[in-house]
């Protein structure tokens, strides 16, 4: 890291900081409006997005741009203006024998300056995303791009640049020593997505500065497969899952586990199904690329260490396509595999699927329990019962009950891991509250009511006020 980058990013944030001083509590037309610029500036762009991000990727669907990139954007831009005015009043809270003849209230103030730090995968759409909670909360912010997307990162600068200034909305781009310098900023909230090797850095490098931080990380994600099921609806939602983005989504499902007698039966389906979607890979404008080089490698590795090691592996490649000199490639399948390869190891995060076989629910329950908490967790079944004991028995970021990633993109609902998975959330009015401080304020009346307490003590009133008081119940329970 250069003096020079240090700088920079340093005389950013004290521009941000002392724009703040100056208006520490945005109106709600403020707010209102900024997210109205950020609607329109968004609507203005759409091929520029798509094309930009297609390049970054080396071919992303135009589709899936539009629909995980765009669409979601706008929709949490529309959700956030319509409940700004709400959320901004000040919540009337109950007094105590303190508080009487005052009022108590709780006013969700703007934290200030707030960094995002942002992954390749998804980059319009998670750097939009935490800024328009960040905006309708009523803070700055400062973004810092992925060195991977390059090119998106550049676009975001100069379209967020139009409408903000940069002592308002930032948006920075550079190589792994800006994100490292960026991070040791002492900004007052800090929001990282992207993996958990990576979030355990950004919180120590947080922690420097206390500055409190939500993590969005990722993890293997599993998929159950409830006994009687429907086999074909079960796939057709399942591979809508995994092959999004060509699976490079940190809530994408990683493994399945599938009835034993059933796995046939899932492998038939979910090959017709991926079949019909996806005729042809290379050339196909509806498959996105492994974002660059190291990745597609890294995936290929870890499939050849798999087969090597025993596992059955499963190409889906209808038309019998060659995928050299490409970082396209097929969706696969892999049975058989063991807890020794890396596969079963690592966050796939690929066009990749484990398929494990369980005997009963509880089994697949225990094998999930044992293992690190994911960000997202998938059962199909139409029975509410089962679908309520793996929900109340299992810990994940999120569920979904006969679908998959949905969940995501419903507003109303926080988004957010727990354990490996992360911490923190946002999304919904939990967004709002994670970029807010929540502040008591106590509002007393002419009336002193507190004046009773006053000494000397043990006076008559003082008297009556313990007994009243400190008065004990008759029956005491007890039990659990």
């Amino acid at each position: 890291m250069t003096d020079s980058i240090k700088a920079e990013l340093e005389a950013i944030l004290a521009s941000q900081r002392e724009a703040f001083a100056h208006n520490p509590y945005p109106s709600l037309a403020e707010r209102r409006g900024h997210l109205q610029r950020l609607d329109a500036v968004l609507r203005q762009n759409v091929e520029v997005i798509v094309a930009t991000l297609n390049e970054d990727f080396g071919g992303r669907s135009a589709d899936e741009t539009k629909i995980a990139e765009i669409i979601t954007s706008l929709e949490g831009i529309k959700y956030y203006r319509k409940r700004i005015r709400k959320w901004m009043r000040p919540e009337r809270r109950a007094l105590g024998l303190m508080g009487a003849f005052g009022s108590a209230s709780v006013l969700h103030q703007p934290l200030g300056v707030v960094g995002i730090i942002v992954p390749w995968n998804y980059p319009l759409y998670l750097a939009i995303g935490p800024l328009i909670a960040a905006l309708a909360a009523g803070n700055r912010v400062m973004i810092k791009m992925s060195e991977f997307t390059p090119k998106t990162g550049l676009m975001l600068k100069e379209i967020l640049g139009k409408i903000f200034p940069e002592d308002h909305v930032a948006v920075v781009n550079g190589e792994v020593d800006v994100a490292a310098a960026f991070s040791a900023l002492p900004f007052d909230h800090l929001l990282f997505t992207g993996s958990t090797a990576v979030g355990k850095h950004i919180m120590r490098a947080a922690a420097e500065n206390l500055t409190p931080v939500t993590l969005e990380l990722g993890g293997k994600s599993p998929v159950i497969i409830g006994e009687d099921y429907p086999m074909k609806d079960a796939v057709e939602r399942i591979s809508f899952g995994k092959c999004f983005n060509a699976g490079q989504t940190c809530v994408s499902p990683d493994y399945l586990l599938c009835p034993e007698h059933r796995i046939d039966e899932f492998v038939q389906e979910f090959t017709a199904q991926v079949g019909a979607m996806y005729p042809t890979i290379v050339d196909n404008p509806d498959v996105t690329s492994i974002i660059n080089q190291r990745q597609y490698d890294r995936l290929q590795q870890n499939l050849a260490d798999a087969e090597a090691k025993g596992a059955n592996i499963i190409a889906i490649n209808p038309a019998g396509e060659s995928f050299a000199d490409t970082r396209k490639m097929p969706y696969t399948l892999v049975l058989n595999a063991t807890d020794e390869m890396r596969i079963a190891q690592e966050e796939i995060f690929g066009p990749i699927l484990l398929v494990y076989g369980y005997q009963q629910l509880e089994d697949a329950v225990a094998y999930i329990n044992a293992r690190p908490r994911p960000l997202a967790l998938y059962y199909f079944d139409w029975s509410n019962a089962r679908a309520d004991y793996v929900v109340t028995h299992t810990h994940s970021g999120g569920v979904c009950i006969n679908d998959t990633m949905s969940h995501v993109a419903i507003d109303d609902l926080p988004f957010g891991g727990v354990g490996d998975s992360g911490m923190g959330e946002y999304h919904g009015y939990e967004g709002f509250l994670t970029f807010t401080k929540p502040k008591a304020v106590f509002r007393k009346g002419r009336l002193n009511g507190t004046a009773m307490l006053l000494p000397p003590f043990n006076t008559k009133l003082h008297r009556l006020v313990y007994k009243f008081m400190l008065k004990v119940s008759a029956k005491i329970k007890t039990g659990n």
